[in-house]
């Protein structure tokens, strides 16, 4: 009996680790995906802040405050490049209320 189950765990756990293996690898590639996902939609959302705020030359405090949180996640996310200029660009203009 005792050898039945030593055979049976022999056979059965590979095939459970594998199976963990996998279901690991594929929650990584969806959450690298959901992650890709979000930095590209806080990337439009910030182009978008900065391009009407620049043209308006001021920032609500609102509006300023929203823009540091979405660069602050987007860079967490692993953005940076352009944003970075376009951050520093915002945080130079006024500030109204």
């Amino acid at each position: 009996m005792e050898q039945i189950l030593t055979q049976t765990y022999t056979v059965a756990l590979p095939i459970l680790l594998t199976y963990i293996v996998w279901l690991l690898k594929r929650q990584k590639k969806d959450r690298d995906a959901n992650g890709k996902g979000t930095m590209l939609l806080l990337r439009v959302q910030l182009i978008e802040y900065h391009d009407r705020y620049m043209r308006e030359g001021h920032i609500p405090s609102y509006a300023l405050e929203n823009f540091i949180e979405m660069y602050e996640a987007y860079h967490e996310l692993g953005g940076n490049g352009m944003i970075t200029k376009m951050y520093d660009e915002v945080l130079e203009l006024e500030v109204r209320k």
